[in-house]
């Protein structure tokens, strides 16, 4: 054809109103063709008599209308002429629209390509009438046009098609914007009344069901930004000169560092950065006058796929994660691949069956302003006084929010999340907790969960709260299982607990329970005065290092006896690490109390502790918790809790957050 359209923004409207017309009539044309269909399987008719049928009610039909209707290719080309009026093509529409239903019900040969033109046109020219006497803009075969894309999109739900289609009829670039406007419109109208298009369920009727295609579904869909995230992140304070800042550069393998302020996510600063002011500002500058302030962040619950576009959007090498503007985490392309990896190697998958999560039935909520959370399981009502008064002493020190747990476990037989339980002693339990951080203007958060598993109950904890350090207390009573080294929940938390771990181990007893029954906050700690801190230069003999001066500041304690046991074969021993650990605690401690160092020579690490301990009778040992293996334990022994087995005295395992 060789028509040229036009086309003015003025139009639109009547565009759109062609397109909400053609997919409502476009619908009712759908379900018409189906109900016609069924209507003659129940008149259970052979072929040549439906069709004979059909073909009499047609004809009777079409003898009362005017010649134009007895040429049926004829009829798209007259609408199109526009040399009809409104009535002739409303006629059209109306008759055309009835005879095509009768007509495919009945089985006659035919499709329902050229009758969706057809009717798209008649209707199309007769909002293009309307709009011409209105406006007198455009003309109504434009009109015409579009109305047959947009009702065959509506019949066949394949809006490209139908553009492309009237398109290559006209070869008109106006009229791909009103094509554009009425299909899309008439298949979004049509969609929302009938899903599917009306081939598709022409199919499904004779039996023939399109193949449902399984996507297998990506290893990492259903990560959250907090699953893949580093805990543990290195920061930079705002108030850090410039030349601190080089230095800590130069100590690290990282290129770029958070920048916070009272534990808020001030800003993000990088080597690029240092490297632009290192000759142009003084070395006393603080970096918060040349870091990039208001960094690009996630939260903790966003996806996957949302942390990859950021990356990708602003070209990132690292993304702050935050909870209520409090950064718990960062995310680097290396931890995505490292998350696809151990997906990909079944790392996280589990054998046997797994319990069902646990079940929050009781939680409590206090305003989240400290830079970090501390996670308090509560258990035992005897050992909580003294848990909650060392809790509250790291809490002060490090500005940490404290979580108070109970865990109440069930019969894997129940389902945690169905079961009803009572949890009145629960909640005496927490609210000692509540009444503890209310005098020290601590927020203190608590919650009750129903559980299988006690250590899974607490992972959860840990993941969903995003906790920095847990404080537990431990029995210490050897397990009688081979494969469990501390007992079932303390070996899982060692093994998975993602942050810092501290274990108290109570001195067991009638004289000591009957004391901490009776004991109210602050009683028990202070008889903690002659302490034993073993040493052996790990991470997890660093990591309790930095929390004696705390705990000894609380328990105000008259004497700290550092040591180390060095094999007798080994030559002469080197000293630096007991050398360093009591020079730390001596500056840490100021003068507080007496510091000393005292090297051991003994073949067994655990058994010359365990008599030094008995011998001096001191009251509190801090040791590092071990993960080594279950083979390397069962060939040396688990040193730790040997010792905590050993001696009489309470004792602080501490186990170092995992990387």
């Amino acid at each position: 054809s060789n028509f040229s359209s036009t086309f003015s923004a003025l139009e639109i409207p009547f565009y759109l109103l062609l397109g909400v017309l053609a997919g409502l009539l476009a619908a009712l044309f759908n379900q018409g063709i189906l109900s016609s269909l069924n209507f003659y399987d129940r008149l259970k008719l052979s072929l040549p008599l439906r069709i004979g049928i059909a073909g009499m009610l047609g004809g009777c039909i079409v003898a009362l209308l005017p010649d134009q209707f007895h040429n049926n290719s004829g009829l798209r080309e007259l609408l199109l002429s526009g040399n009809v009026g409104w009535e002739f093509t409303t006629l059209a529409f109306v008759v055309y629209f009835l005879l095509t239903i009768i007509a495919y019900g009945s089985g006659a040969p035919g499709g329902l390509f050229h009758p969706s033109l057809v009717l798209g046109s008649a209707l199309g020219y007769l909002v293009g009438i309307g709009e011409y006497q209105l406006l007198g803009l455009g003309s109504p075969i434009t009109y015409a046009l579009a109305g047959m894309g947009a009702f065959f999109s509506a019949v066949s739900k394949v809006p490209i098609t139908a553009i492309v289609i009237v398109f290559e009829m006209t070869t008109d670039f106006n009229l791909v914007l009103p094509l554009m406007i009425t299909c899309v419109v008439s298949y979004l109208v049509a969609d929302q009344l009938a899903k599917g298009s009306l081939y598709q369920r022409l199919l499904e009727r004779k039996g023939y069901s399109l193949p449902q295609v399984k996507v297998e579904k990506s290893t990492l869909a259903g990560l959250k930004a907090s699953d893949i995230m580093q805990r543990r992140v290195e920061t930079l304070g705002s108030q850090m000169t410039l030349d601190q800042a080089i230095q800590t550069f130069s100590n690290s393998s990282h290129r770029g560092f958070p920048v916070v302020a009272q534990g808020k996510l001030v800003g993000i600063i990088t080597q690029e950065d240092m490297a632009k002011n290192r000759d142009r500002l003084p070395g006393n500058t603080p970096i918060k006058e040349m870091m990039t302030p208001q960094p690009i962040t996630v939260r903790h619950n966003d996806t996957l796929s949302h942390v990859l576009y950021i990356l990708n959007r602003y070209q990132l090498n690292r993304l702050p994660v935050l909870e209520n503007k409090k950064l718990v985490g960062i995310i680097t392309f290396s931890d995505i691949i490292r998350a696809e990896a151990n997906q990909l190697s079944g790392e996280k998958e589990q054998l046997g069956p797994s319990p069902d999560p646990s079940y929050g039935v009781y939680y409590t909520r206090a305003p989240a302003t400290g830079s970090g959370r501390m996670l308090v399981p509560l258990a035992n009502p005897q050992s909580a006084p003294v848990l909650l008064e060392i809790a509250t002493a790291i809490g002060q020190v490090h500005d940490y929010e404290l979580e108070c747990l109970q865990v109440i476990p069930i019969s894997r037989s129940n389902s945690p999340a169905q079961t009803a339980v009572d949890t009145t002693k629960s909640r005496r339990l927490l609210r000692q907790a509540e009444r503890l951080g209310r005098r020290w203007e601590m927020p203190v958060h608590t919650q009750i969960r129903i559980s299988h598993d006690t250590a899974q109950a607490i992972l959860e904890t840990i993941k969903q709260r995003h906790i920095n350090l847990i404080l537990m207390g431990w029995k210490g009573a050897p397990s009688n299982s081979p494969n469990q080294i501390f007992g079932n929940i303390i070996d899982t938390l060692i093994r998975q607990a993602p942050c810092d771990l501290v274990l108290l181990k109570l001195p067991q007893g009638k004289e000591v329970v009957d004391d901490v029954k009776s004991a109210k906050y602050g009683s028990l700690a202070k008889t903690w005065k002659r302490w034993l801190i073993p040493i052996a230069g790990g991470p997890n003999s660093s990591r309790a290092l930095q929390l004696i001066p705390i705990l000894a500041t609380l328990a105000k304690a008259e004497q700290i006896v550092v040591t180390q046991v060095f094999n007798p074969q080994a030559g002469e021993p080197v000293m630096t690490s007991l050398e360093k650990a009591t020079y730390f605690l001596k500056q840490q401690l100021k003068g507080m109390c007496d510091v000393v160092s005292i090297p051991i020579r003994s073949y067994s690490v655990s058994d010359a502790l365990i008599r030094l301990a008995k011998a001096q009778k001191y009251d509190v040992v801090v040791i590092g918790a071990s993960r080594e293996g279950l083979l390397e334990q069962a060939i040396h022994g688990n040193i730790p809790e040997a010792i905590a087995r050993g001696v009489d005295s309470t004792v602080i395992l501490v186990r170092e957050a995992l990387h």
